[in-house]
C-alpha cells in the first residue's frame, strides 16, 4: 500500500498543464510500446518456431498482438481503479481529475499514436486495409488526444473507456495459440470463452458509459466543448452498435470454427500442431 501511494504521489507530481511535459510523456508512451513491439520480435524469433514460419505480414500482426496485450493489462488495472476504487473520480464522474489518470491518458495517447502508425505502415507495405480496426484506432487516438488538450475534461469517462481493452490480452493469446495449432486444446477453448465473455462485458460497459453521459448531460456540455462531446458520442455509438457486436460475433464464430479470420486465406489449412507450446510442424 505504501508503494502504491508513493507511485500515485509521483504521478501526481508532474506538471500536466505544461505542453512540454505532456509531449515528453506522450513520446515516452510511444517509444515504450515501440520497444515492446521490438522485444516481442526478438524473443519470438529466438524461441518460437511458429513465429519463424509466419509470413512477414503475420509476424507484424504477432508483435502488434503482443504489444496490445501489454497495453490491455495496463488498461484493465487503470480502468478498474477508476470504475471501482478511486474516490475522487467516483465522486465526480464529469469533472473529477487525478494525476495518475492524466498520466495514463497521455501514455494511452502515445500508444494509440504508435498503433495508428504501425497499422497504416503495415497496410501500405502489405497492401491491406481493415476498416473496423482503422476506425477504432482513429477514434481512440483523436479521443485521447482531445482529453489531453481539453484541460477541463474529467478523467472518469476516458479511464473507464480504457477498460474496453479488457478483451485484448485474451485476443492475443487466442491468435498466437491458433497459429501454433492449439485450437483444439481445452486451454485455447477456455481462453476463447473468457475472451467472448470479455466482449459481452464490453457491451455492458458501453451501456454504463451511455448512462453516465446522459445522466450528467447538463454538466458535461458545460464542462467541455461541444466538439469534444460530439466526437465522444460518435465514437461511443460506433463501439456500441457496430464494433462490439461485430467483434463479439466473429470471436464466437471462431470458437465454433477455429480459423484465423485475419489471414484466413493462409490459415485454413494450417500444418501446425502445438505439441510443445512453441509450434512443431507436422510431417507432410
Amino acid at each position: 500500500m505504501a508503494a502504491h501511494r508513493d507511485l500515485m504521489d509521483a504521478l501526481s507530481s508532474f506538471d500536466y498543464s505544461s505542453w512540454n511535459t505532456c509531449l515528453v510523456l506522450m513520446i515516452g508512451g510511444f517509444l515504450f510500446y515501440l520497444a515492446i513491439f521490438a522485444f516481442s520480435h526478438l524473443v519470438s524469433i529466438v524461441f518460437y518456431a511458429t513465429y519463424r514460419s509466419l509470413p512477414a505480414k503475420e509476424k507484424v500482426f504477432w508483435n502488434l498482438a503482443a504489444t496490445r496485450a501489454v497495453f490491455g493489462v495496463q488498461c484493465i488495472v487503470a480502468g478498474l481503479t477508476a470504475l471501482l476504487f478511486d474516490p475522487v473520480l467516483l465522486a465526480d464522474q464529469i469533472t473529477g481529475q487525478q494525476g495518475w489518470a492524466f498520466f495514463t491518458i497521455i501514455i494511452a495517447t502515445g500508444f494509440f499514436l504508435f498503433e495508428n502508425l504501425a497499422l497504416h505502415t503495415s497496410n501500405f507495405v502489405f497492401w491491406s486495409f481493415d476498416i473496423f480496426l482503422a476506425v477504432h484506432h482513429f477514434f481512440a487516438f483523436i479521443g485521447y488526444l482531445g482529453a489531453v488538450i481539453c484541460s477541463t475534461a474529467g478523467h472518469y469517462l476516458p479511464m473507464v473507456t480504457l477498460l474496453l481493452e479488457m478483451s485484448t490480452p485474451f485476443t492475443c493469446i487466442s491468435w498466437m495459440l491458433l497459429k501454433a495449432g492449439w485450437s483444439q486444446t481445452l486451454f485455447w477453448k477456455v481462453n476463447q470463452w473468457i475472451m467472448i465473455h470479455m466482449f459481452h462485458c464490453r457491451m455492458v460497459l458501453t451501456y454504463h458509459l451511455w448512462w453516465v453521459t446522459l445522466y450528467n448531460w447538463d454538466r458535461l456540455v458545460r464542462s467541455v466543448t461541444v466538439l469534444y462531446v460530439a466526437f465522444f458520442l460518435v465514437g461511443l455509438t460506433l463501439i456500441t452498435l457496430i464494433l462490439n457486436p461485430y467483434w463479439t460475433y466473429k470471436k464466437t464464430q471462431q470458437l465454433l470454427a477455429p480459423v484465423d479470420w485475419n489471414f484466413d486465406s493462409t490459415s485454413k489449412n494450417s500444418s501446425w500442431e502445438g505439441n510443445d507450446g512453441i509450434g512443431i510442424k507436422k510431417n507432410e
